[in-house]
């Protein structure tokens, strides 16, 4: 004899087939309409694909090259002239992690959109090659702050206060929908950069020019000190060497003056020219040796990146090919059609 337990195990499990048996029944006599929803669900799928633009994928990496200058002795050779150590490590500043966020930084962004371009032999703001494809001209023709809105310098204190904004605007949504930055591997310094637009120039050109911008931000914020100290020491040489000079055409004009004096006091000044002169050439000995060790120091510092891959045209493509739009767009239309029917089943079991 059974139990009472395994007795409503089975019932349920008859129930439940029973109940699924039902539902296929249902949905077999709603044919027409499954049917019919797959085929319209198939016509705005293709059509669909006709609207939807290729997206154009440009990918480009560089490994971040970690450099010290090591300023040990050259350092305390240039506290004797009053000037800043030579060779500071920026290298924090520049990690990997980072760098991945300054490339995604608002203001790298912007200084790349504001970058000048050649393309089809006619220069440009890389700015308005975005707004030409995107055709948001077109679009600014109804609003009157915005008719006729182009950018024509990359000086910000001309800009007005729509340029700001549409800047501000669309270096967001670049970096929010278009714009990707990894790290390839944790243990490498290789980052990858990728930019996806449905204009394939724009997409290379920008990779391109934002990974010129952060180098050139880099190198420049990385070598800012030693940069400093070569200008330093460059313009204290020109200053000695210019002294020296005078003092040596000092020193010929007293010996053609005073040519044949014998006695021994005439002979002071002369002493004297001769030491300062002495005195300036070791000075500017010392400080054309320390300018030139400034100059190793920078031209140390000064290669920070170097790319390893960079988009070649043309560019990998992602369309949104005719046969799976249909296919997609009836299996959606289905499926939902599906869902609507057992709503509405569900409702009128409900209400009866």
């Amino acid at each position: 004899m059974q139990t009472p337990e395994i007795q409503n195990d089975e019932i349920s499990l008859k129930e439940l087939v029973q109940k699924a048996a039902e539902w296929f029944a249902y949905f077999k006599s709603k044919w027409k309409i499954i049917f019919l929803a797959g085929i319209l669900g198939g016509i705005l799928g293709l059509g669909y694909s006709f609207i939807k633009k290729t997206i154009y994928t440009a990918k480009l990496s560089f490994v971040l090259e970690e450099k010290s200058a090591g300023g040990g002795g050259l350092s305390s050779i240039a506290a004797q002239f009053g000037l800043g150590g030579i060779g500071g490590g920026d290298g924090g500043v520049f990690s990997s992690g980072n760098m991945i966020e300054l490339l995604k930084s608002r203001f790298l962004i912007e200084k790349t959109l504001l970058s000048s371009v050649n393309i089809n032999g006619k220069s440009d703001l890389l700015i308005n090659r975005y707004i030409y494809f995107n055709k948001l001209d077109q679009k600014w023709a109804k609003k009157i702050n915005l008719v006729g809105l182009k950018f024509t310098t990359a000086d910000r204190s001309h800009f007005t206060l729509q340029q700001d904004s549409i800047l501000g605007e669309i270096s967001a949504s670049l970096i929010k929908n278009n714009v990707a930055i990894a790290q390839q591997d944790k243990k490498l310094s290789i980052i990858n950069i990728s930019v996806n637009s449905t204009d394939e120039i724009f997409a290379k050109i920008f990779s391109e020019k934002l990974i010129e911008t952060v180098t050139d931000f880099y190198i420049e914020t990385k070598t800012k000190k030693s940069r400093g100290n070569v200008i330093l020491l460059q313009n204290r040489a020109d200053s000695v060497q210019r002294e020296l000079n005078t003092a040596l055409y000092g020193r010929a004009q007293f010996g053609d003056q005073n040519m044949g004096l014998i006695r021994q006091q005439a002979a002071v000044p002369k002493l004297k020219q001769e030491m300062k002169v002495q005195m300036l050439g070791t000075l500017y000995g010392e400080l054309v040796k320390n300018l030139e060790f400034a100059k190793l120091t920078l031209m140390r510092e000064e290669p920070l990146v170097q790319i390893i891959d960079q988009p070649i045209l043309p560019l990998p493509k992602e369309r949104l090919g005719k046969l799976k739009a249909i296919i997609m767009g009836a299996l959606l239309l289905g499926f939902f059609s599906l869902l609507a029917l057992l709503g509405k089943k569900v409702w009128q079991g409900i209400i009866n």
